[in-house]
Formats: C-alpha cells, sequence, structure tokens
C-alpha cells in the first residue's frame, strides 16, 4: 500500500509546532487519552493559560480537536487528519509517556476541576 503523501508546507508546519517540547509532550499525551486542561496542568510546570495557548496552537493547526463533555472541555487528536500518519511515526521516538499518565491518573483533578 503506497504511503500518502502530505502538501510540504503542511509538514514543515506541523514539524515547526511539534519542534516545541510541551505541544510534542502534549501530543503524545494526547495519543493514550483525551485529556482537559487541568490534567494537563499537572504534567507541565507552566499557568493553564499557558497550557491553553499551546493547544490553541494545536487545535489551530488541525492536530488536535476539543469536545465540550458537561462543563469541561477536553481535547483528543484527530486520527483522521491527513498529517496524522506522519504525527504517528513522530511518537513512536518519542519518550513513553507512563509516568506522565501515572500524574494524570493520581491527581483525578478532573473530577474537581474547574476548566
Amino acid at each position: 500500500m503506497p504511503t500518502r503523501t502530505v502538501p510540504l508546507e503542511k509538514m514543515v508546519q506541523t514539524l515547526k509546532l511539534l519542534g516545541d517540547k510541551t505541544r510534542l509532550t502534549i501530543v503524545a499525551i494526547l495519543k493514550h487519552r483525551d485529556c482537559c486542561v487541568c490534567e494537563l496542568n499537572e504534567v507541565f510546570a507552566m499557568s493553564q493559560p499557558s497550557i491553553s495557548q499551546h493547544l490553541r496552537k494545536l487545535k489551530d493547526s488541525g492536530l488536535i480537536k476539543e469536545e465540550r463533555r458537561g462543563r469541561w472541555m477536553y481535547y483528543s487528536l484527530i486520527l483522521q487528519s491527513e498529517i496524522y500518519p506522519l504525527i504517528d511515526d513522530l511518537l513512536a521516538h518519542v519518550p513513553d509517556q507512563t509516568e506522565n499518565m501515572r500524574k494524570i491518573e493520581e491527581s483525578k483533578v478532573a473530577l474537581h476541576c474547574d476548566c
């Protein structure tokens, strides 16, 4: 089966976007599960507005989507995106996210956050 090609400009834009450690880590986490901003806040030593800014950039580029669930907005990867196969290949080389997933799960922040 031939590999799907992606327009060069889209690939460059995506690689630049994922050249940021925080955004690449967010995408790696979202490969495991959907998350709200408060859950991601458990992983990164930065403010919630800063994380929201990273999420906005990922969303604007078409890599992730948001979905309202009750009071909270959850973010997930767009698996049907034309660029997702490239992202999936890149994530194969990203360090394991077990520790970050553990932080999110143990915090149970989604039970009481005000995202």
